[in-house]
C-alpha cells in the first residue's frame, strides 16, 4: 500500500532541468512555451519568465505549473523532483485541493489548512483516505499525520529493550502488516547494538565511544527503522 511534511510551495521540487529538457525535447522556444501558456491558458507569461523557470532562479505557482504542463504535453509530475510536501504530492497527481478534500471527507477549508500550516486536523480513517488518494508512501504519511514524534518514541524503546513487546503499538501507528513491523523492529534492535559494540575500538574509552555511536544512532531512529522494514 503507497502511504512522507506539508509545508512548502510547488516550486520547492520544480525540475527545471526537466522543464529544458522537454521544451528542447519539442524543439520549442521559450518564446513558444510562453505564447501555448498564454493562448491556451490565459497566463501573461513572457519568454524571460521560462527562461528563469530553467534556469532554477525562479519556479511556477500551482497554476502556472499546469499551464507548463500543458504547454510542454507532460503532466505536473514530469515536472518534479521527488514530493517533499503534501502539495507536492498532490500537484504530481494533477489533484485539485477540491477533489483530495472530498475523496477524504473534509471540508475544502480545513483541508487547505492542513497543505498550509503542516498540522493534520484528520482523523485515523481520513489518513487512510489521504493515503489512499495521495499514494503516500508509508514514510510520508506517517510524518504529514503527525505521527512521527510517538513512532520515534517507540521505536527507541524498542530498539534499546525488548523490540517484541513494542510490536503492538507500532502496529497501531503503522499502516503495515504485523509480520512486516515485528521483522523491522527485530532488525532495529539488532542495528542498534551492533553499531554500538562496533564503537568499541581501541584507545577510546568504551562507555563514551558507546554512548556516542548509541545517542547517534536514535536520533536518526525512523530512517534506521524504515530501512530495516525494507530490507
Amino acid at each position: 500500500m503507497h502511504y512522507g511534511t506539508s509545508r512548502g510551495q510547488a516550486g520547492r521540487s520544480f525540475d527545471s532541468a526537466a522543464a529544458r529538457r522537454l521544451r528542447e525535447g519539442l524543439r520549442l522556444s521559450p518564446e513558444d512555451v510562453a505564447y501555448g501558456m498564454r493562448a491556451a491558458y490565459g497566463m501573461e507569461i513572457d519568454a524571460r519568465t521560462v527562461a528563469a523557470w530553467e534556469a532554477g532562479v525562479a519556479a511556477p505557482d500551482e497554476q502556472q505549473l499546469s499551464a507548463l504542463a500543458g504547454a510542454l504535453w507532460c503532466s505536473a509530475a514530469d515536472l518534479m523532483g521527488s514530493p517533499g510536501t503534501l502539495r507536492e504530492y498532490r500537484l504530481a497527481l494533477g489533484v485539485s485541493p477540491t477533489d483530495v478534500a472530498r475523496e477524504i471527507g473534509m471540508a475544502p477549508e480545513e483541508y487547505a489548512e492542513v497543505e498550509e500550516t503542516g498540522v493534520w486536523a484528520g482523523d485515523a480513517r481520513q489518513a487512510d483516505a489521504l493515503a489512499g488518494v495521495l499514494r503516500l508512501p508509508v514514510p510520508a504519511l506517517i510524518e504529514f499525520t503527525g505521527r512521527d514524534e510517538e513512532l520515534a518514541r517507540l521505536l527507541r524503546k524498542a530498539a534499546t529493550t525488548r523490540w517484541q513487546a513494542h510490536v503492538a503499538a507500532v502496529c497501531e501507528l503503522v499502516p503495515l502488516p504485523r509480520e512486516y513491523v515485528a521483522e523491522g523492529l527485530r532488525g532495529l534492535h539488532a542495528a542498534y547494538h551492533s553499531t554500538t559494540a562496533a564503537s568499541l575500538g581501541w584507545g577510546q574509552p568504551a562507555s563514551a565511544s558507546s554512548r556516542d555511536a548509541g545517542r547517534e544512532f536514535l536520533e536518526e531512529i525512523l530512517a534506521h527503522f524504515w530501512q530495516a522494514v525494507e530490507g
